[in-house]
């Protein structure tokens, strides 16, 4: 029973990651498969691309709330430390592997925002300032995206004797921030190439 409980928060996280509110907003809008529009990934910038800023909005904040809602949720039931950053993990492999959909979802950056901010506040605020400042600065989310997890990261084995947080949070947002550089592998090369969609440019 008491490696029972865990093992249920995490597939139950998983599940809710599974969630893609990219394709079933896509879906119920315009009768389409976000995937096989624009850059084909089911995630809140491509919303943007295809459906506008309203739905867009409404889809980056579902997702930030599945990592939430994992982390917070088997924090209540197990307390802090592996198994909520093991949940908030499930939850962003759902999105970019979710049961519902063929397996097909994005790259998970919104998911992993709501796992780390619920886990590491402040490192994610400080990924996140370095984030918005980056996209503000060059419009390329992609590249804003990855300096969140790699500063967050960073900031969270810095500061971990501060806030006293527990190896398995800096564990947690090292595999996740790989699995992004891993995700984003074709856009880390149109960037090197000069050919990364800006924010707000439409998709040939």
């Amino acid at each position: 029973m008491e490696i029972f409980v865990p093992v249920i928060a995490i597939i139950a996280s998983y599940l809710v990651g599974s969630l893609s509110f990219s394709y079933i907003i896509a879906k119920k809008i315009k009768k389409v498969d976000i995937r096989e529009h624009g850059s084909g990934n089911a995630g809140a910038t491509n919303t943007l691309r295809v459906l506008g800023v309203g739905p867009a909005i409404t889809v980056l904040l579902l997702d930030v709330a599945k990592g939430v809602a994992a982390v917070l949720v088997t924090v209540a039931i197990t307390g802090p430390g592996l198994v909520p950053a093991l949940a908030g993990l499930a939850a962003i492999l759902g999105h970019n592997w979710p049961v519902y959909y063929g397996f097909r979802g994005g790259k998970g950056v919104a998911t992993t925002i709501g796992a780390l901010a619920s886990l590491a506040f402040i490192p994610a605020l400080i990924g996140g300032g370095v984030a918005i400042a980056t996209i503000a600065i060059t419009r390329f989310v992609s590249l804003g995206s990855l300096l969140f997890m790699l500063t967050t990261t960073i900031a969270i084995i810095l500061l971990k004797n501060t806030y006293d947080y527990p190896m398995s949070y800096f564990y947690l947002a090292w595999v996740v921030t790989v699995l992004s550089f891993w995700r984003h592998r074709a856009n880390i090369s149109r960037l090197v190439q000069g050919k990364e969609s800006k924010l707000g440019q439409k998709k040939a």
